[in-house]
């Protein structure tokens, strides 16, 4: 499912070049490899301006805090995405109210509005495996989780701020944690960036920031110099992603289905629904192709998360009895992909 060896190797000169620069300037904080992370991150998603933080969970965090949410809001999100969508709302006190999917997987926009309460202060849709979630209406800020939509057009950047991850393993990945809260709002850059900043404002001051003390979350000029190694390698990879899912698509048999893609969908992952997983999966492992499932189960079985309230997520949980992802990482050979191909056709129907 994931090579970053061989990923690496594709940029390993200027990457490494880039890393030595950055350790022999002594400027391992901050500096113009960040502010260059920042200024691809804010043009990628169509946004006036990039903070890069620690991680995408992180990023999620503080756009949360920036946004106006306390401890004790409620805070709508999609019942299928990974834990820190909802871990992330938890860890700045408040409430995650998980809702159901539609059959793509990305938030129901009905079921969100369903969700809206009196104590309701914002809503985090998940632009899932490089599909853009509905723009909503909610009349309570939202937060664009976008950690799988770089490279997706148009951007995925509908709420007041965009929470990106660069983890080591999405389509744009460091080489370690990493992420970016994006915006267009000068004021909530400021914010974000006090926030991630232990608070500070100046020389010996660190202020609230609406009530928000502020914490260490930066990104380091060492993953920056990786992340700017990799940008100029993004487009023709996700091209190559979509072009892999075009033909993994026209080999499944009838009754494996491929989750639907939008226009301009990234492919940050290339998922099917199957009826028998349990049978394609023994096929597959016979076979030696990888495979993982993306999610085990809905948000709101998570065992972390049962205490809190939550909408019935019938949709949710038959996707995840169903979807499989497939490899389509960009450094797939020609030879890796034929061999995918002959196995998708050998399903047994």
């Amino acid at each position: 499912m994931v090579d970053l060896v061989t990923r690496h190797r594709e940029v390993a000169d200027e990457a490494e070049r880039n890393v030595q620069a950055v350790l022999r300037s002594g400027r391992w904080i901050g500096g113009p490899w960040v502010q260059r992370a920042e200024s691809t991150a804010a043009e990628w998603f169509s946004r006036r301006w990039a903070v890069g933080v620690a991680s995408g969970t992180d990023a999620l965090m503080l756009a949360l805090m920036a946004a106006g949410v306390r401890p004790g809001d409620e805070v709508i999100v999609p019942a299928l995405s990974f834990f820190a969508t909802a871990g992330a709302v938890v860890n700045v006190g408040a409430v995650p109210v998980v809702v159901d999917v539609g059959r793509d997987g990305l938030l129901d926009p009905q079921a969100a509005e369903a969700a809206v309460g009196p104590r309701t202060r914002g809503c985090v849709p998940v632009h899932l495996f490089g599909n853009r979630a509905a723009p909503l209406a909610l009349g309570v800020p939202v937060v664009d989780d976008a950690a799988q939509a770089v490279g997706t057009v148009p951007s995925c950047s509908t709420g007041v701020l965009s929470a990106v991850s660069a983890y080591p393993t999405k389509t744009w990945g460091a080489a370690g944690d990493a992420g970016f809260v994006l915006g267009d709002d000068p004021e909530l850059e400021r914010v974000v960036r006090a926030l991630a900043n232990h608070g500070s404002t100046g020389s010996d001051l660190h202020q609230a920031m609406d009530g928000c003390v502020g914490r260490a979350s930066r990104l380091d000029a060492v993953q920056a110099a990786v992340l700017m190694a990799h940008a100029p390698e993004v487009a023709r990879r996700v091209q190559r992603r979509r072009e892999l899912a075009d033909r993994f698509d026209a080999a499944l048999p009838a009754s494996i289905l491929p989750l639907p893609r939008q226009p301009g969908c990234s492919v940050h992952q290339y998922c099917v629904l199957a009826e028998d997983r349990e049978a394609l999966v023994r096929h597959l492992d016979a076979a030696g192709v990888g495979w993982a499932i993306y999610y085990g189960r809905p948000l709101s079985e998570q065992p972390a998360l049962t205490s809190f309230p939550h909408r019935e997520t019938p949709v949710a949980r038959w996707m995840c009895e169903r979807l499989l992802a497939l490899p389509v990482r960009a450094s797939l050979t020609e030879e890796e992909v034929e061999r995918i191909v002959d196995v998708l056709r050998g399903i047994p129907t």
